[in-house]
This record gives structure tokens, sequence and C-alpha cells, in this order.
């Protein structure tokens, strides 16, 4: 099972590196943060009932991690802007280009949920995907996703 385990993490790491670069900036941050995700998916890796997609399940379990992490630290650890650099993902390569730039600085001005939501987004989940891992109706992720835009969209107008 240890194996197993060891092989899911290594194939879907992707996942547990972008939600750790979404809500930690600092690298110490994002290697704490990484081995929580890593515990807590251990934890949970008996009771996997493979009712739901393992990256569902995965990011679930990252974004509450993570979110909780930040709870409990009571303060956001983004410090400074993020870019597309802090997105980076080994064996994944993101082009130089300003509006992606522009795009994560008016990300990091949403708040906690609304970047979980719109991350799973841009990572190309639909909205029954999105619903099992953040846990809202189908409804609600839509409605959600048209805020979210809408403020991003006043974001980047302003700036």
């Amino acid at each position: 099972m240890e194996k197993e385990f060891t092989g899911l993490i290594n194939q879907h790491k992707g996942i547990i590196y972008k939600v750790c670069h979404l809500y930690c900036h600092e690298r110490e941050d994002r290697n704490d943060l990484f081995q929580e995700i890593v515990i807590q998916l251990w934890k949970a890796y008996a009771n996997f009932r493979k009712e739901a997609k393992l990256s569902t399940w995965i990011y679930r379990i990252a974004l509450n991690t993570a979110l909780t992490s930040l709870k409990k630290e009571g303060k956001n650890k983004l410090s400074k802007s993020i870019s597309e650099d802090d997105f980076e993902i080994p064996a994944m390569e993101i082009t130089e280009n300003e509006h992606l730039k522009t795009l994560y600085q008016a990300i990091q001005q949403l708040t906690e949920v609304e970047k979980a939501i719109i991350m799973l987004y841009l990572d190309e989940k639909n909205y029954e995907e999105i619903t099992e891992i953040v846990g809202i109706s189908k409804t609600n992720v839509g409605v959600k996703l048209n805020r979210i835009k809408q403020k991003l969209s006043k974001i980047i107008k302003n700036n």
C-alpha cells in the first residue's frame, strides 16, 4: 500500500504543488504545506472509496488542508503578489506573458475560496468536479465563477 501511495503522489504531485504555490509564497512555507498535504492524503488513503476521480479527491484534501492551515496560522502567508513563476511545476513550462502575470496578480486579490474555485476552473475542471472538491452546489459554482470572472475583470481593468 505504501508503494502504491508513493506512486500516486509522484503521479499527481503537480496538483499539490499548485495548491502550495497558490496559498504560500515562501519556499519553506510551501514545503511545510506540501508535507502536511501528503500526511493528510496518507491518513485518508485507506478510506478512499474510489467513488470520485483520484485527482478530485487529491484536490479536495489539498485545498482543505491549505485552508485549514491558513486558519490555524491566522493570516495569509502570501506577502507579495504572485507571478507565473510561483505556479511553475516540474516538467511544466509557463511562457513569459504579460497577460498571465496580470491575471495572477488579480487572482492574488481574491478570497481563499475564490482562489480555489478559479484555480480549478483554470485547470479545466467541470462544474461537477468543482462541486465535489469545494463542497458547494453546481448552481453556486456557476454563480461564484461568474462573480469571480467579473471581479477579476474589474481588478485587471483598474490596474
